[in-house]
């Protein structure tokens, strides 16, 4: 089973639609992230039967190279964003798993992390560029068939955005929703009234600790250095 055989038809007539919106403007000169064979590649990788955590994100990174079509992962030999040193801190902080020398969280997905953007594309140097394109609309269908698959999943829904995208779906049995600050240096200490800080909020062991509850592996967190 893939996310293809879930969706509606509206749904994958839209995301061809934008992948061939994404190709053409390429073609014509447009610097656009990630690269074509990486689009899509979150759901490559997760597919709906072994999907265990969705952790959602916003868009890929702007800057050449670094996204590689999995939410918050960093090419290999690229610097580490702020956001993501702050999920490392806090891995570390909650499990004690050593901060990698590399932002890549391929292993993660491989395991049943759905790292999921929201919106799957972006212009190079123009953060939030294509928030407009519709991308939404099937990342939105994305998340509502992940909200009703069978098994036992944990939702990682960090600031206000991951936390509106989740509220939007009606959770099926043995879903968990993990709310927090953004991992963000702007946010990731503070509080707000909906929701607490990322920093200290140990979302990775409680995300094992409901997985091992409801017979399901635990995931292995830990990512080698490279």
């Amino acid at each position: 089973m893939t996310w293809h055989d879930l969706l509606p038809k509206e749904t994958i007539e839209l995301s061809d639609h934008l992948y061939d919106r994404v190709i053409a403007e390429r073609n014509g000169g447009a610097l656009i992230w990630p690269e074509n064979s990486q689009i899509f590649r979150a759901l490559q990788l997760t597919p709906p039967d072994k999907t265990k955590v969705v952790i959602i994100g916003q868009d890929p990174y702007h800057t050449p190279h670094q996204a590689n079509g999995l939410a918050f992962s960093i090419t290999p030999g690229h610097r580490i964003q702020p956001s993501l040193q702050n999920i490392f801190a806090e891995l570390n902080e909650d499990l004690g798993i050593p901060i990698p020398n590399n932002g890549d969280l391929t292993p993660w997905a491989e395991q049943g992390v759905l790292l999921l953007n929201t919106v799957l594309t972006v212009y190079q140097g123009e953060p939030n560029s294509h928030i407009e394109w519709g991308w939404h609309a099937v990342t939105k269908n994305i998340l509502k068939a992940a909200a009703q698959l069978d098994q036992p999943i944990v939702f990682l829904a960090w600031g206000k955005n991951a936390m509106e995208n989740v509220q939007a779906v009606k959770l099926g049995p043995d879903k968990l929703v993990l709310k927090s600050t953004h991992p963000s240096p702007y946010s990731y200490a503070k509080a707000t009234r909906l929701s607490p800080a990322f920093k200290g909020s140990r979302p990775f062991s409680k995300t094992n600790e409901f997985l091992a509850q409801h017979g399901s592996t635990p995931i292995d967190w830990s990512l080698p250095n490279l």
